[in-house]
């Protein structure tokens, strides 16, 4: 069973999300973001980055979260990120649609590339990581995209090449949604993202 430390901003979504019993259990310990910088992470398998944090606080600790995956650690990026900081980034902004479900013969313009990747074959479905999009990435070659747009970007994917550990990267924020009490598919995401992220084969 992996070990799993969130970092935690304190806001209200993520005070919610991240106490709410079914999603705790998982959680070894919470570290608040600004103590990030003098956590010894030594003793986790997963180091979970959230949406919405502090955009300096995070750069600030960028080089400790690439040195957490360098020594083999396994790092989960939340949300849309205009900031550089993740290994050989290349994020690029989209208009959100936020009322996309509404439209006749509404296609959500994301489709599943990996069903057989252990994440979709056993605890997810598309569905569970349906809601709204921000932006897409452009992985580097070699690594894995389980969630792409119609046009080839990157939803989630898994890097492991750019480091001696794992990046799972995503562009989807349920931790905010989850515990902004909206988004209903948020939840079924995090039901079924904590289990695979601790006994799941990744």
């Amino acid at each position: 069973m992996r070990k799993i430390a969130v970092v935690y901003s304190g806001n209200a979504p993520h005070k919610i999300t991240f106490n709410t019993p079914k999603y705790k259990k998982y959680i070894s310990e919470l570290i608040y973001l600004p103590n990030l910088s003098e956590a010894d992470l030594s003793s986790f398998d997963v180091l979970y980055v959230p949406s919405q944090l502090n955009e300096g606080m995070l750069l600030k600790n960028a080089e400790k979260i690439h040195q957490f995956a360098e020594d083999g650690g396994i790092v989960c990026a939340f949300g849309p990120q205009p900031w550089e900081w993740l290994p050989n980034q290349k994020w690029e902004d989209r208009e959100t649609n936020f009322w996309w479900w509404l439209e006749k013969d509404a296609d959500s313009g994301i489709r599943l590339t990996n069903s057989e990747h252990d994440l979709f074959k056993n605890y997810l479905t598309l569905a569970d990581a349906t809601w709204h999009q921000h932006g897409v990435f452009w992985p580097p070659a070699g690594c894995t995209t389980l969630i792409a747009t119609t046009d080839g970007g990157s939803v989630l994917y898994i890097d492991k090449i750019s480091t001696k550990g794992t990046w799972i990267i995503t562009t989807l924020d349920p931790d905010y949604h989850f515990g902004s009490y909206f988004m209903p598919a948020t939840e079924r995401f995090l039901d079924g993202f904590f289990p695979w992220l601790v006994e799941g084969e990744i």
